[in-house]
């Protein structure tokens, strides 16, 4: 049963809606009445505080009609049962007015028993006050509609309903409420939309599945979507960066942002121009992200554990013109890095680096020092003029919503990377799907964020749901440490953490663990790879996150298309990524034959929606291997679609390994390894890892006459590729598990090398 239906009735004439096993609460209006919806009781005491009475009072006042311009015109009940056996009818021909109201301490049934006690009680009140849509807690809405035609029959177990315009006119504003069902526990909340729910029943037939349509997509652009949100929520804090002791109210941010913008424009910078940002998570980071997309520049995500070879890759593929980045983070000297590149960096004015390697990079900015040939942060939040300021906002105007904002890297079998290009469209239409999901918009939500900015989960799933549902986010540290993620939800009160496997085994696995504070959790993502049920049972039980939900997506996919209900079953978190989210198609194709497979059936998962990247940048010939004319996507993935929806990840196409949550592409390391002088031939796979589900075993085949060592081979990729993606395991081999046809059979080198590292 959808809530939507139960709400309004099912579009175009009366439906059966079945009931559930439990009581549901089923609005309808009736004239003079309120329409009730349930919240959560957490919110009574912001809702007395906003109408300046007692939450007993606020209690008191629920279920009763607002005052009738004629007493003798009897009321209806305003809520009533799935299997009532008595029913209504009512024409109206003047718009009548309906207030949403809230109330989490009767069940529903109590509720319709009362209603003509506070009728009577009630009959010459005073009308209940309206709270805005831009109070923190979502509470009441006055909604006036054209005239309407109502008709309930309740018929044994299912109820008939249909409506002529309520529910076209209350949609829009009915996406930022609450509905909870009723039983013997007491109110429970069934999702944090009407119009998002799980299925209750099954869905369809065969492996293909369409999500919902009934929430509008926004169309806007994240510049918009930050200013609308500033003007809700001015005063709440957006970003907080312990480490670096940084705090920022949305209407403090917003003003960082456009000066920002117009400092980047003073540099140079113009509308449609790449900007790398290369570094951990500082503030920044954030900055540049938001900065850009007001002025129409294009970020590009840079891995912070680039080395030089890769920095120089990307750079170039995409032609960017400006980069930021920190002088150093840890053991990472990316100014040094750089001048390996660049080597004229040192001796060049700023803004005036002349390379050939990468002819169009001539603006560097170094975010915390000043160092030769940069701008320091602070000139460039300094450099903007009126004349600037002037030329922001023409940008601005002229801005679209499927114009790119991001480009993301990602890796193929080449080994080369191909950096995803994403629009304003596909990530805020995803970050308002994703925040929804989680119910994130329901109260001040404060989420812990440590995964990583550069990765579409960190920068989609938590600045862009931020900006789309003024979500405060607390970044514990510049990159991921278990105990500075604990100490970050104990003393910011975080309601949600977002995170990986790995990271909450981590957490979970600190010793001193018992002594921190949880309890504020109420909710979280975990994504990156499947949760083991040991793992997913201890997050519910010991971190107190009853409303955890699985996600999945990939780059290309901005980045999310399935994810978790946080009323889901133990089965359905642990065994599958969840459902998938609204306005996107999803398909379980035979890789061979490219036909639907059957239900619970394994083939290659494909998605179409707006989530669908633009393409791969300067890339036509990647893009159509993965998208086809009719723009679908090609996951590479192995999936399952059971019957209700819900997709189970079984395999992957491509032997991608995933280390933490980390993607590692086994043809981009073979690449770089071939390099070596001593190696002849080269095999790269994942092997099972307790701790980050996957680590990298390469499979060397020296060369005649030649002899090495696991640490030399080591040695020989540290300084020049990602920490993450040197191999832990080397084995030696002389030969490799073949096909008939002489191609490598990698699943079979898997099990012979796990075998003799004895990890099996």
């Amino acid at each position: 049963m959808k809530v939507s239906d139960s709400l309004f009735g099912p579009p175009d004439g009366a439906t059966e809606v079945p009931s559930s096993r439990e009581d549901q609460l089923f609005l309808q209006p009736a004239p003079g009445l309120v329409l009730g919806v349930l919240l959560p009781s957490s919110v009574f005491p912001e809702l007395a505080r906003a109408s300046g009475r007692s939450p007993r009072e606020e209690t008191l006042r629920r279920g009763f009609p607002p005052p009738q311009q004629n007493p003798a015109e009897p009321a209806n009940p305003c809520a009533a049962l799935p299997g009532r056996r008595s029913g209504w009818s009512q024409r109206r021909t003047s718009p009548p007015t309906f207030t949403f109201f809230a109330d989490a301490t009767e069940p529903s049934h109590n509720l319709a028993r009362q209603a003509p006690k506070f009728r009577e009680r009630k009959r010459n009140a005073a009308p209940a006050p309206l709270f805005p849509l831009s109070s923190p807690a979502i509470s009441a809405l006055q909604l006036p509609l054209q005239p309407l035609s109502l008709r309930r029959v309740a018929k044994g177990n299912h109820m008939a309903t249909a409506t002529v315009s309520l529910r076209r006119a209350a949609r829009e504003l009915l996406t930022t409420l609450v509905v909870t069902r009723s039983s013997r526990r007491g109110a429970q909340r069934l999702s944090a939309l009407p119009f998002d729910m799980p299925p209750a029943t099954p869905v369809i037939k065969k492996s293909y599945l369409n999500g919902p349509s009934d929430i509008p997509l926004i169309s806007k652009t994240v510049d918009q979507c930050l200013e609308e949100t500033t003007d809700r929520y001015p005063e709440r804090e957006a970003l907080v960066f312990l480490t670096e002791g940084i705090r920022k109210t949305f209407s403090q941010f917003k003003q960082d942002v456009e000066q920002a913008a117009t400092g980047l424009l003073a540099l140079g910078l113009k509308k449609g121009d790449r900007l790398g940002m290369w570094g951990p998570n500082n503030y920044e980071w954030v900055l540049m992200q938001f900065a850009t997309a007001q002025a129409g520049i294009i970020l590009v995500s840079v891995n912070p554990a680039y080395q030089s070879h890769e920095v120089e890759f990307v750079l170039k593929k995409v032609g960017c013109k400006a980069l930021v980045f920190p002088a150093q983070f840890k053991t990472q000297k990316y100014y040094e890095i750089l001048k390996n590149v660049c080597p004229e960096l040192e001796h060049s004015n700023p803004g005036a680096l002349k390379n050939k390697k990468l002819p169009e990079l001539s603006v560097i900015i170094c975010v915390d020092s000043k160092l030769p040939g940069t701008f320091s942060m602070q000139e460039v939040m300094q450099a903007g003029e009126s004349s600037h300021k002037k030329e922001l906002q023409e940008i601005r105007k002229m801005l679209i919503n499927k114009e790119p904002i991001n480009i993301q890297f990602t890796s193929g079998t080449t080994g080369s990377p191909k950096g995803a290009t994403l629009s304003h469209f596909n990530i805020l239409n995803n970050a308002s799907f994703i925040g929804i999901r989680m119910g994130l918009h329901e109260l001040e939500t404060r989420c812990c964020i440590p995964v990583p900015l550069y990765h579409c989960l960190g920068s989609v799933g938590g600045c862009m749901v931020m900006a789309v549902h003024g979500v405060s986010l607390i970044f514990p540290c510049l990159s991921f440490n278990s105990r500075a993620s604990l100490k970050a939800i104990e003393h910011e009160k975080c309601t949600h953490v977002l995170g990986t496997p790995t990271m909450y085994i981590d957490m979970l696995g600190q010793p001193d663990f018992a002594s921190y504070d949880l309890s504020s959790l109420r909710g979280g993502a975990i994504g990156g790879s499947t949760v083991p049920p040991e793992i997913m049972k201890k997050i519910i039980q010991k971190m107190n996150i009853q409303d955890i939900v699985g996600v999945y997506g990939t780059t290309e996919n901005s980045p999310v298309t399935f994810m978790g209900f946080p009323q889901d079953t133990f089965a359905q978190k642990t065994e599958t990524v969840g459902y998938i989210l609204p306005h996107t198609e999803a398909k379980i194709e035979d890789p061979n034959t490219g036909q639907i497979v059957p239900l619970n059936s394994a083939g290659e998962l494909q998605i179409r929606g707006y989530c669908v990247m633009l393409g791969y940048w300067a890339d036509t010939n990647k893009t159509k291997e993965v998208l086809n004319d009719e723009q679908w996507y090609k996951t590479g993935d192995i999936a399952i679609l059971d019957e209700y929806g819900y997709c189970k990840i079984v395999g992957r196409c491509k032997d991608m390994i995933i280390r933490g949550g980390e993607n590692i592409y086994p043809a981009e390391l073979e690449q770089f390894l071939h390099t070596h002088p001593k190696i002849q031939e080269v095999q790269v796979v994942g092997v099972k890892d307790e701790r980050f589900g996957e680590e990298i075993c390469a499979s060397i085949r020296v060369k005649a006459g030649e002899e090495s060592t696991a640490d030399e081979i080591k040695a020989f990729c540290k300084g020049k590729i990602a920490h993450f993606k040197i191999p832990r395991y080397v084995v030696f081999v002389k030969d490799y598990p073949l096909t008939v046809s002489g191609k490598i059979q990698k699943y079979k080198l898997r099990e012979r090398m796990e075998k003799h590292l004895q990890l099996q």
